[in-house]
């Protein structure tokens, strides 16, 4: 594997015989110079001018240090990738320790200039888009999947990516991606029968990594299953109520036999149960339908908050808990107050199905400045950290025997975080088996409402 930098033994080794060779060419111009010294000494006894003859073998000695100055300068400034001029003494040193990091350059840059094409070649075979943008929004590269998902052509380097890709969404997206942890689906750029995920990741400082795959295929399957759910929801709702009503019917006659009775008593508890079902699917499809209309009103959680505490103590009397209510914020709510009444609700309700008789729940409203806190805690029966990833999940249950014993559908929570999506919220879950579990559901600081800042 090629590592970008020199280890540290091979620098050190690497000095020491730079060093090292030094020194070897130094004594070179050293013995030169002694060698010149006493020639010269001798000539200038022998002739009588002793001075003018050291005069004489140090400037031919100096001379000789110029030109190789000139060769060493010439190599470098024109041909440095040709072999060096052979000298000695500490030229010679120079140029073999400046062509030595030359070369172990050049192979460095070589591996690089390979390690790049071949990064190049691997995007470019990839099905997704992937286009690099750089610090002002400009494209920078892309493969050939941008260009038949995303519509980007050969004159559009250096192009704004925003005038490229100009869907509103896609513009909110880019400007607050940590809105969107997901990505977002958009129309294709080439063709409206086509849908594509765009994923973007910051780098460096603005520069960021665009990724996009076709999800067609998924995006009509959702569709399909969306029109089958509420298709299926409306068709089976008429039956039901139908089937209820006249099972209420035959259940309220008094003399009718007990073991009819007991017949008739499963049977409205089933359809009740159904209902409850069918109802939770037509509020998903209407949540999933509705993603566009705005949540914009005040809710008074005071209010709100008591509302909520009172059907928990009305749903609680079979069970025999403590409820308590917290409440420590004066900051209201801005969003739909059905949709947030109804997600709340089902964290409570949970919380008081799944919680042995006689527990203690305590429902709470906080708020840190930052962030708003709707909370439910409980001391129940609690759930192994292996299904909390799955808990929001259509139809998925931590244990089926149970939740068909407390009447529950699958979808409540479900609900919930498709409720607390469109207000820009998310939900938290803390919880061990036996302990207890404390679902929270996080809002941000937009969705706020500080009366005491308003007036």
């Amino acid at each position: 594997m090629y590592e970008p930098y020199p280890t540290p033994d091979i620098a050190r080794e690497h000095k020491k015989t730079r060093y090292s060779s030094l020194w070897d060419f130094a004594k070179q111009d050293l013995k030169l110079l002694a060698l010149f010294i006493i020639i010269a000494t001798l000539i200038g006894f022998g002739v009588g001018y002793l001075g003018i003859c050291l005069f004489i073998a140090f400037a031919t000695f100096f001379v000789l240090q110029l030109r190789s100055l000139y060769l060493v300068n010439d190599w470098i400034s024109n041909r440095p990738y040709d072999v060096p001029p052979n000298l000695n003494g500490i030229w010679g040193a120079l140029l073999f320790n400046v062509y030595r990091s030359q070369r172990q350059e050049r192979i460095v840059q070589s591996e690089m200039v390979e390690l790049i094409d071949r990064a190049q070649s691997s995007l470019v075979a990839l099905d997704e888009a992937v286009v690099l943008i750089d610090d002002d929004h400009q494209i920078e590269w892309w493969n050939l999947a941008a260009e038949r998902l995303l519509g980007i052509q050969t004159q559009d380097r250096g192009r704004n990516i925003l005038t490229i890709l100009r869907q509103p969404t896609f513009i909110e997206y880019f400007n607050h991606l940590d809105q969107f942890p997901d990505g977002l689906k958009i129309k294709s750029s080439t063709s409206d029968e086509h849908y594509v995920q765009i994923k973007m990741t910051c780098f460096g400082g603005e520069s960021r990594l665009l990724v996009a795959h076709d999800v067609t295929r998924m995006h009509v399957l959702e569709q399909m299953r969306k029109d089958f759910v509420d298709n299926i929801s409306h068709e089976l709702r008429t039956p039901l109520t139908v089937l209820s009503g006249y099972i209420e019917t035959f259940t309220d006659q008094e003399d009718i036999n007990p073991r009819w009775k007991r017949a008739f008593d499963q049977m409205q508890s089933q359809t009740r149960r159904m209902n409850a079902l069918v109802n939770d699917l037509l509020l998903l499809s209407r949540l999933e339908n509705e993603k566009s209309i705005a949540k914009n009103q005040i809710i008074e959680m005071p209010s709100l908050m008591n509302q909520l505490f009172d059907d928990a103590q009305a749903y609680n009397v079979d069970y025999g808990h403590t409820l308590n209510l917290d409440i420590d914020s004066h900051c209201d709510l801005i969003g739909s107050d059905m949709e947030l009444a109804s997600a709340f609700s089902n964290l409570i309700t949970n919380a008081i199905k799944y919680t042995p008789k006689g527990g203690t729940i305590t429902i709470g409203w906080h708020d840190d400045g930052n962030y708003g806190y709707f909370t439910v805690e409980d001391t129940g029966i609690g759930i192994n950290t292996k299904h909390l990833p799955r808990l929001t999940e259509r139809f998925y249950r931590v244990d089926s025997a149970r939740s068909r014993q407390t009447g529950g559908t699958g979808l409540g929570l479900a609900i919930v975080k498709h409720v607390l999506m469109q207000h820009n919220a998310h939900l938290e879950v803390e919880s061990k088996e036996n302990q207890g579990s404390t679902f929270k559901a996080v809002f941000p600081k937009d969705r706020l409402y500080d009366i005491a800042s308003q007036n």
